[in-house]
């Protein structure tokens, strides 16, 4: 079964923005969740798989009104979860 990251022939999503965008990151708490990524992936608290399935795993919803980091942020709150690493809604504000 296809999820929502996989829309691969879809119409309606309008056009690509394609602006060469020199930035890697918006903003400061992006970069830290990209070098958090890194690190946890490294320590091999979860691998690249793991990190991938969490966040396509999102409801279809939330993944389509998240951006690129929060996805990411998604992926890796719910995999520290998961491993118990963290608790059940311990992150939550």
């Amino acid at each position: 079964m296809a999820r929502i990251n996989d829309v691969g022939g879809m119409q309606g999503f309008g056009a690509l923005d394609t602006t060469d965008d020199s930035e890697p990151f918006h903003a400061d708490w992006e970069a830290r969740v990209f070098g958090l990524n890194r690190a946890l992936i490294a320590q091999q608290v979860y691998n690249l798989d793991e990190f991938r399935d969490a966040v396509e795993s999102m409801p279809p919803a939330e993944y389509l009104a998240a951006s690129y980091y929060e996805r990411w942020f998604h992926g890796i709150v719910a995999l520290l979860e998961r491993k118990g690493v963290i608790a059940a809604g311990e992150l939550d504000g």
